[in-house]
């Protein structure tokens, strides 16, 4: 019986990432009657692309664990995970869960979540445009309303939370900042945002992830407030929302009473 065309590809595609596999029995050539070589060279060369993808979107991810760790970790992940989409942008979206089930990698137990970070960085990248809401927005509400408004949150906005101080290792591996030992290994949360043309990287303060959680679930500002509170002690509303307006998280502010200069 012939095989269908979905049999063909499946068994293209599985041969192509895996080096063990023979040529494919459909696949033939005018000069040779099992092209085993050509067909070599171009695994190779998709075994090459689709490597080099990850060291595009995971570059301070390499940087910690070094270039050769890094490839074999690449051949791994790309035998497990083939691509399920021809846009390469979206390759490397499990990669970060991988990483914390590759044995060799169980030292750098904050590695996952770097890689976590950098995906998110992509992520906002290619994320929609939208302008960020200017701070005299805010001078239109009433104190008092203030805490049943909604806001609406940047679209390329990203949130990393992790046990480990991910924010400084990745800022150390990316360049940003000089290398030096980590006297404080406290968690960071991190929140990734594209505002204008460049993707930035911040640490949120304390329950800052839990409050940005609760602004895009749609709570009111004082509902999120109160969540963030819950969440971590340590909670500053003044320093959250101090951030929120100027690091351009925020593209809507919605009053549920009416603003300053209009009739009720």
């Amino acid at each position: 019986m012939t095989d269908t065309f979905q049999t063909v590809q499946a068994q293209f595609a599985g041969a192509l990432i895996d080096a063990e596999r023979a040529v494919p029995p459909a696949v033939s050539s005018h000069t040779a009657r099992t092209p085993q070589k050509r067909f070599a060279v171009y695994r190779n060369n998709v075994i090459v692309g689709l490597s080099e993808a990850l060291r595009t979107q995971f570059p301070a991810t390499e940087r910690i664990v070094g270039r050769e760790f890094f490839a074999a970790l690449a051949r791994v992940y790309i035998a497990s995970e083939p691509p399920r989409s021809p846009v390469m942008m979206s390759y490397g979206q499990r990669f970060p869960a991988f990483i914390e089930r590759f044995e060799p990698a169980a030292t750098l137990p904050y590695l996952a979540d770097v890689a976590r970070l950098e995906f998110a960085r992509t992520q906002a990248y290619h994320a929609a445009d939208a302008a960020p809401l200017d701070a005299t927005a805010w001078q239109s509400i009433d104190a008092d309303a203030l805490g049943q408004a909604r806001v609406g949150l940047h679209p390329s906005l990203r949130i990393v939370r992790s046990a480990f101080p991910v924010v400084t290792i990745w800022s150390m591996n990316a360049g940003i900042i000089e290398p030096a030992s980590i006297e404080d290994c406290d968690a960071e949360d991190a929140v990734i945002i594209r505002p204008h043309t460049d993707v930035e990287v911040r640490r949120l303060p304390p329950g800052g992830a839990a409050f940005l959680d609760g602004l895009a679930a749609d709570l009111p500002l004082g509902a999120a407030a109160a969540a963030a509170a819950d969440a971590d002690v340590a909670f500053d509303l003044t320093v959250n929302l101090a951030g929120l307006i100027g690091a351009g998280l925020t593209i809507e502010l919605r009053p549920s009473a009416p603003v300053k200069g209009t009739a009720s």
